[in-house]
């Protein structure tokens, strides 16, 4: 049995050598601007930094993985273009791409710099994934987190590249790659713009009960009592009042966080080649925690042992988490 690499998340220079120094097989990021779906004010890279992070990582053994995961405005290629460039000449590893055009051009350009598909490309199907594979030469595809262990097995023997699967981090709405719920309210969307709920648009309300008030763009996301964790305001992750539940709901889903430690075996088994950890825009401690735990899990996996990853539950979203669609197909 192959055991998976590990993929980790930088948001930072100095995340980025501390997922290294945990034991990271690979890190991914991206630069500071709208070519990479986590365009937040304060995370990302310069193209100096990156090429220094790539410096720090290949002489440690780990591969950097540039983000090139958003979509371009019609007409308006040039800034992937040239992020594709600088990546090129600062030797990443590989690029994450979603949309067609960027994938198009990096196959043209870089044919010696591996293409992996992002999940923001939405490809759940072996159809999709081979055209992919077929046009662009995609050696590895990051699948949707909605499919059950069972389908991703079945995926696996119907095409000819590597699959990677989120692990542990953001849950994320379960249409990855076709999102533009934040557009609606902040005319900035994460497909296009790489930010979903930007924080400039983002306000939280206390209340004389104690009670806390989530506000996007000035509308209410979400209210929490005294003891509850306050939540970042995403519409997806909102709670809302309708009709037939005026107490407030969770229309698209409730905030909490994907866990798959205890199905890692499972994965593995299933002919998964790389386990993904969400969280670019998480701190460095969050970083070399999580990092970390999952190391030594694969490690314990790699010697035939059980892996003890039951601590993880702190670092989810309001301590709250889910194995979602991989484990079954109900849960949708």
């Amino acid at each position: 049995m192959s055991v998976a690499e590990l993929i980790c998340p930088a948001g930072t220079p100095s995340a980025l050598r501390t997922a290294v120094d945990a034991g990271a097989d690979a890190v991914y990021c991206g630069f500071q601007n709208a070519t990479n779906a986590r365009n937040f004010p304060g995370l990302n890279f310069t193209p100096q930094e990156l090429e220094e992070a790539v410096a720090y990582a290949h002489g440690r053994g780990a591969k950097v993985l540039l983000a090139l995961n958003t979509y371009p405005p019609a007409g308006r290629t040039a800034l992937w273009r040239e992020a594709a460039g600088i990546g090129a000449r600062v030797g990443v590893d590989a690029f994450i791409v979603a949309d067609m055009g960027v994938a198009d051009h990096i196959a043209r350009a870089h044919p010696g710099i591996r293409l992996h598909l992002s999940v923001q490309a939405a490809a759940s199907s072996p159809e999709a994934i081979r055209y992919y594979c077929a046009h662009f030469g995609v050696k590895r595809v990051v699948l949707p987190r909605i499919l059950t262990i069972a389908e991703i097995r079945q995926i696996r023997k119907e095409i000819p590249c590597e699959i990677e699967t989120f692990i542990f981090g953001n849950h994320g709405l379960m249409v990855e790659g076709r999102c533009s719920l934040t557009n609606y309210l902040t005319g900035q969307s994460t497909n296009m713009d790489g930010v979903c709920s930007p924080a400039s648009h983002v306000e939280y309300v206390r209340h004389e009960d104690g009670a806390m008030t989530s506000q996007l763009a000035g509308f209410a996301i979400d209210r929490f009592g005294p003891d509850e964790k306050a939540g970042y305001p995403t519409i997806c992750k909102g709670r809302y009042n309708a009709p037939h539940r005026p107490e407030g709901y969770y229309a698209f889903e409730e905030p909490i966080s994907l866990n798959l430690a205890p199905m890692l075996h499972q994965l593995i088994e299933a002919g998964v080649h790389a386990f993904k950890i969400e969280g670019r825009q998480r701190s460095k401690s969050y970083v070399r925690t999580v990092v970390s735990a999952f190391r030594k899990a694969v490690d314990e996996i790699r010697a035939g042992r059980r892996a003890d990853l039951d601590g993880l539950v702190a670092l989810t979203e309001g301590r709250k988490q889910t194995q979602g669609a991989f484990a079954t197909k109900k849960w949708r």
